[in-house]
């Protein structure tokens, strides 16, 4: 299904959709017949990329598949309760999962590791299993223009390498490659999509992650300005930023 088939996108939707476009085609990240897997967490930016390759398929010259596969991370077995039903009423195919990943991280089982880059490691383990499982060419993850800028950063100040993020990287001798569409936009953008899309985000359970709630309150704050979209040539021009190659 294409969603929203005929309705009039707003500017930060229409922002999301074209730039992802954009970004597919600069790095040449799908081709006929590819099956993408979407990596769902539940936030603004999964949830937004999820839709916005909903729509590319009514889009491209050519048919492609996508499957979101979701890992509850295990400290609340129901926060996802709302996925399943918007999955089947956007005809969209799934795997939905709960784990104890995000328990174990911070268990003693876990002594050499930070509890965040355990569950990490282990979620995304876990999505390449299920690439494999249900032989998807592509794993799609949500980053966009605020998270390549951030890890330019950190890796230049921390470990003084000049690296950022790949639109499109290739695994296992090029049996899944591993993309980014939303690379080019900016997380404002992202925020006021989902709020105007009615995107079923939930926060993060963990305790301990520094986004906890954070999603939400920022989506409160992109709806209380009505008028947002009334003349986006009058804000501030969205900055795209090219991926940083090795």
């Amino acid at each position: 299904m294409s969603g929203n088939k005929g309705k009039k996108r707003s500017f930060a939707q229409e922002l999301c959709v074209k730039s992802a476009g954009r970004a597919m085609q600069r790095a040449g990240m799908l081709w006929p017949g590819c099956r993408v897997g979407v990596a769902v967490s539940g936030g603004v930016d999964s949830f937004v990329l999820l839709k916005t390759l909903q729509i590319r398929q009514g889009i491209v010259p050519f048919p492609f598949e996508i499957m979101a596969l979701h890992l509850n991370p295990g400290f609340d077995p129901q926060s996802h309760a709302a996925l399943p039903g918007w999955l089947a009423r956007q005809g969209i195919a799934s795997h939905v999962e709960v784990t104890d990943y995000g328990p174990e991280a911070h268990s003693g089982k876990n002594l050499r590791r930070s509890a965040c880059f355990r569950c990490a490691w282990l979620r995304r383990k876990r999505l390449f299993e299920l690439c494999a499982r249900y032989k998807l060419t592509h794993l799609a993850l949500g980053h966009n223009a605020d998270d390549l800028v951030q890890t330019f950063f950190l890796n230049l100040c921390r470990n003084g390498r000049v690296d950022g993020m790949h639109m499109n990287e290739s695994f296992f001798g090029g049996g899944l490659h591993l993309i980014r569409p939303l690379l080019l936009v900016e997380k404002k953008y992202i925020l006021k999509a989902a709020r105007q899309w009615a995107l079923p985000v939930w926060a993060n359970a963990c305790r301990r992650c520094i986004y906890n709630g954070l999603a939400r309150w920022q989506m409160e704050q992109n709806s209380a300005a009505p008028q947002e979209d009334a003349n986006p040539t009058q804000g501030a021009a969205p900055t795209a930023h090219a991926p940083i190659r090795h």
